[in-house]
């Protein structure tokens, strides 16, 4: 092997480790610019999801669960949904035919941005649903998730739906 091949890989492995060092997990920052239109983006899929699931009623979720071997969907400390199957399957099933209508509205929404591509979600949320013998349940509770950016936008990754009990705070 001749000298000179021996020293450009040498300087490219220095170069290679240099980067690497220099790096030190800054490359996963977001600038602040970057971190602004995550969370805006989130904030408009949040904003989609409250209006789609209070127009079209539960079937709307589907368009919102990410179709991904990664999914799932828990309430309340159980696992509900393991997969975007399951979910659907429900959702189509049995939820369509017991509620009429969910009027949904989130307070405090924070988003934390994560990557450019991920953002934790956690809010209050307060939902008005009308089953399908007219009654009205008023529903009070804590949502977190995660939501990825993929080919179709920004999606529920994964999901978690905490009910307050009545007379809690």
């Amino acid at each position: 092997m001749s000298t000179s091949l021996v020293k450009a890989g040498k300087i490219f492995f220095i170069i290679l480790i240099f980067f690497a060092i220099s790096c030190n997990n800054d490359c996963d920052k977001l600038s602040v610019k970057q971190a602004s239109e995550v969370n805006d983006s989130v904030k408009n899929m949040t904003d989609k999801i409250a209006l789609d699931v209070s127009s079209k009623g539960p079937v709307a979720w589907l368009n919102h669960f990410e179709n991904s071997p990664g999914f799932f969907m828990a309430s309340d400390g159980r696992l509900q949904f393991p997969d975007n199957d399951s979910a659907n399957r429900f959702i189509n099933h049995t939820l369509v035919k017991t509620i009429r209508k969910i009027d949904l509205k989130w307070n405090n929404l924070r988003i934390d941005p994560l990557t450019k591509t991920l953002a934790g979600i956690r809010s209050d949320f307060h939902e008005d649903i009308i089953m399908s013998d007219q009654k009205t349940l008023s529903i009070d509770g804590y949502f977190t998730a995660l939501a990825e950016k993929g080919p179709k936008g920004w999606q529920l990754r994964n999901a978690h739906w905490s009910i307050k009990k009545p007379g809690t705070m």
